[in-house]
């Protein structure tokens, strides 16, 4: 151990550890028999942060662990991003600055029990606090947060009904810290193994107390993925090929179709001849059909991703535009000064324009869905709120064509397991080229993923819950609470060192001597 720690005295090998130690968690995320490695995974940066020389440098260990999260997590946007995504983790990376101090103030040197028991609630609610400030739409939303990664563990779903998967990252986060202080701070180990203990009843207190989403009917909901379809009229390409895939249901007795993101390429005002086309699938299958437009408004200025609803003589008029945009990928922050952008990398040629507010839809057979497109599925509060105005079924429209060979679309399908498991509500994730997926109430999955690879149109039984999940009534109480826990430790802090100043001894001045001048010799 002395060896290693000579080793870490090099500054550069310092920091390359510390960026390899935040991208560590990473590897929970995409292979569902890892989900275990999250709860041990932080622990070589918690150990690096915690024998930093300095609490500057504890800092600086976070920053760098920071930085090599975000590219880790994200490091299927470089095809798109290029040079911007280092710089967006470097500064993103900063938010764990503090949380890399804290490590250090609480866990460094010898701590004593009280401190290690202080570290086991302050270290995860320092970290739900940066959670909470990059998921702001702006930054990048909450893609890739660590809770996440337990979206395959009934458990973990069941937690996630009681405090979303805010709730997740907190406990996961509190293993961590507690296995670190188990194996490196004999102190504290004690309260390390109490907290583990603890962490275990409380899981198992969850799994009792929380409601399990009773099924009380049963919907038919087909999911169409056409593939990838490229070359010269891409556009009409593809709707043709949906039709085709749609026409193929008929007869299957569901109650409605979905159509992934993007899936209609041209405004439907300006080409009613699409809008009866698929009108007449509708008549056909006898299911309203779900589509999403992304074109260039004819009714308004601006090009709009849409969700809208057609039924067998037409539009509904049911209509959600698209709220919460994806940063660079369809508008570009600060145009006017990074507008370059687009000159190396895939971003938004032109900014969409936002929706402003949620929709509910009425797709007939008693059935209320809410849709969100794309990157809102990585939104619990959306998911919360379409709960709470009564949809029956949460509808993810989405294309991630851009990254057909990275583990986005995979990564992507699971976040709808938490969604569902949050609300209590199935969640139907349909996609243009995959992955597609279906998750019941308990976020448990439905039938095949559809890969990337595949282009068809499949029919899911999904089961209805009803109910309301502790999550979708409280809402997220373990990010105030987090936030009520820092509150009380920056007040703390503030009242020691104000008492620490007040009663430090005076210092100590010599008595002032006083000089007596000669009359002959003045100034002596």
């Amino acid at each position: 151990m002395n060896t290693f720690h000579r080793w870490l005295a090099s500054p550069w090998r310092r920091s390359l550890v510390a960026v390899g130690s935040g991208a560590l968690p990473v590897f929970a995320f995409p292979a569902p028999s890892l989900w275990w490695f999250a709860y041990v995974a932080l622990v070589p940066w918690i150990l690096l942060a915690r024998s930093a020389p300095t609490g500057s440098r504890a800092a600086y260990d976070g920053w760098l662990g920071g930085i090599g999260f975000m590219v880790a997590v994200h490091h299927w946007l470089l095809p798109s991003l290029h040079v911007f995504i280092f710089l967006i983790a470097a500064l993103l990376g900063a938010l764990w600055a503090p949380w890399g101090w804290l490590v250090r103030r609480f866990l460094g040197g010898a701590p004593s029990p009280g401190r290690g028991a202080a570290a086991l609630v302050v270290l995860p609610s320092a970290w739900l606090a940066v959670e909470l400030v990059r998921s702001w739409q702006g930054l990048g939303g909450p893609w890739g947060m660590l809770g996440s990664s337990q979206w395959q563990v009934e458990a973990a779903l069941r937690l996630a009904s009681v405090g979303g998967v805010w709730l997740l990252s907190f406990l996961v986060v509190a293993v961590n810290v507690a296995v670190t202080v188990l194996v490196s701070v004999r102190e504290a180990r004690i309260p390390a193994l109490a907290s583990l203990v603890a962490t275990a009843a409380a899981t198992s207190a969850a799994w009792a107390w929380s409601p399990h989403p009773d099924v009380d009917g049963r919907v038919r909901v087909a999911v169409v993925q056409p593939g990838v379809v490229g070359g010269p009229d891409s556009g009409d390409r593809r709707f043709d090929r949906e039709e085709q895939l749609t026409r193929g249901l008929v007869g299957q007795d569901v109650d409605l179709v979905v159509w992934g993101e993007s899936s209609v390429g041209f405004d439907l005002g300006a080409r009613p001849d699409l809008a009866r086309r698929v009108a007449v699938l509708a008549r056909q299958t006898g299911a309203d059909v779900l589509v999403n437009v992304d074109a260039r408004r004819s009714d308004r200025p601006g090009i709009y991703k849409s969700s809208v609803l057609i039924g067998p003589d037409g539009a509904t008029g049911a209509r959600y535009d698209k709220m919460r945009l994806v940063p660079f990928g369809e508008y570009i922050p600060a145009r006017s000064v990074l507008g370059w952008a687009t000159s190396v990398g895939r971003a938004a040629g032109e900014d969409r324009r936002r929706g402003t507010e949620q929709v509910v839809m009425d797709v007939g057979h008693g059935l209320r869905v809410g849709p969100m497109v794309c990157f809102e599925t990585a939104f619990p509060d959306m998911s919360r709120h379409l709960a709470e105005d009564g949809a029956d079924v949460l509808l993810g429209q989405s294309s991630t064509s851009t990254f057909q060979h990275s583990w986005a679309p995979e990564q992507h399908a699971s976040l709808a397991a938490l969604r569902a498991a949050e609300t209590g509500r199935p969640m139907v994730h349909a996609t243009l080229t995959g992955v597609s997926a279906v998750y019941g109430p308990g976020g448990q999955r439905l039938g095949p993923w559809l890969g990337t690879d595949a282009s068809t149109a499949r029919v899911y039984e999904v089961p209805l819950a009803h109910g309301v999940t502790p999550y979708v009534r409280y809402g997220d109480w373990p990010v105030h609470g987090a936030l009520l826990v820092l509150a009380t430790l920056c007040a703390t802090e503030g009242v020691r060192a104000f008492r620490t100043r007040r009663g430090a001894p005076e210092p100590h001045v010599p008595p002032a001597r006083t000089v007596r001048e000669s009359p002959a010799h003045p100034g002596r």
